[in-house]
């Protein structure tokens, strides 16, 4: 059995979740601007990335905080527009 993460805002995000929505919110092009590596420039896929991504920790880091980022910054702004 797992432990809860209270501090973890990703526990429960699979990769492939984290990918699909920076893929969908910035598009690829973008994504591989701000993550140049080889498979978000060079014939992007989500199977491709995922192998890469799995394997290299430094990517991976780089894509979780880009996540963080991105989702951090949605969330905060929802939450100003309701006040």
């Amino acid at each position: 059995m797992t432990q809860p993460q209270p501090n973890n805002p990703l526990h429960g995000l699979t990769l492939e979740r984290m990918l699909n929505a920076l893929v969908e919110r910035l598009g690829w092009a973008e994504l591989g601007r701000r993550i140049n590596i080889r498979c978000f420039n060079h014939e992007p896929s989500i199977a491709s990335s995922l192998k890469f991504l799995r394997r290299t920790p430094w990517a991976r880091e780089q894509v979780e905080t880009l996540y963080l980022d991105l989702v951090g910054a949605h969330s905060q702004g929802r939450a100003q527009a309701r006040h």
